[in-house]
């Protein structure tokens, strides 16, 4: 049958990133405190399409995922996008995963037993060299300083989203970026808490005041300190509850 995505293409453009978006696809994970962790991730995967040829084959993606169908982690990322420019005769190739990773978390005071979500996103490039980012995005909590120092009764609170970025030598675990996410908020969130737990988060998260500021350096301070991290970023959005906007803030290591 006639290959029309691999005739001539005389408009002379190059295509930086053709391929598909958004499959679904089950996945096994390392997980620290459990072995392995089964979720599902949303994958998008692309190639370096030069100006010479009119289109790629989508079906070619779907049998290199396939072909690692088995093993989808971390440690084969590197291979999965090894065989997309092979197949496709590309110089280049990129990936990404997006799933929800899970981790047991108790409430402070009564122990009670809970199932904590994190978003979890896996970014891969292969071109000359190999390079990988995991990002960790977790939800606590944020007490204003401001709202504390000049009121008298209260101060206001609210969940804030912080975003960690790594690019490493060697493995960082999922669960590490997440307890330093959680160590540097107010407060932690929890699943399930009883009275005397919430008693707890209030009065903690009272006694830890923190600005979207405050958040992004001290996480940033923790990772300088961890050797196997060669850049990262954190980002830290606090969902306002006393304004119609979001408090948000910043910061990358230069390398």
């Amino acid at each position: 049958m006639r290959d029309l995505q691999s005739e001539m293409d005389s408009r002379g453009k190059d295509i930086d990133k053709v391929g598909i978006k958004g499959l679904r696809y089950p996945i096994v994970l390392l997980d620290k405190n459990n072995k392995t962790q089964h979720t599902i991730a949303e994958i998008d995967m692309y190639v370096f399409l030069p100006n010479d040829y009119r289109g790629t084959h989508m079906s070619r993606f779907i049998e290199v995922i396939n072909s690692y169908r088995k093993e989808i982690s971390i440690e084969r990322l590197e291979p999965i996008l090894r065989d997309l420019k092979l197949k496709l005769k590309s110089r280049k190739a990129e990936i990404s995963l997006k799933f929800p990773y899970f981790i047991e978390k108790f409430s402070p005071v009564s122990r009670k037993y809970g199932l904590n979500y994190y978003d979890i996103s896996f970014d891969a490039v292969c071109e000359e060299k190999y390079d990988f980012t995991l990002t960790v995005s977790a939800l606590g909590m944020s007490l204003c300083p401001c709202s504390k120092e000049i009121s008298n009764y209260n101060a206001h609170n609210q969940r804030v989203l912080v975003s960690v970025s790594v690019k490493m030598l060697g493995i960082v675990w999922i669960e590490e970026l997440v307890d330093i996410i959680e160590r540097n908020v107010s407060s932690p969130v929890f699943v399930l808490l009883k009275r005397e737990d919430e008693k707890f988060v209030t009065e903690s998260s009272y006694d830890n005041p923190k600005f979207v500021e405050d958040i992004v350096r001290d996480i940033a301070l923790e990772l300088d300190k961890n050797d196997k991290i060669t850049w990262y970023s954190v980002e830290a959005e606090s969902f306002e509850s006393i304004h119609p906007f979001n408090a948000y803030a910043y910061i990358e290591k230069r390398v």
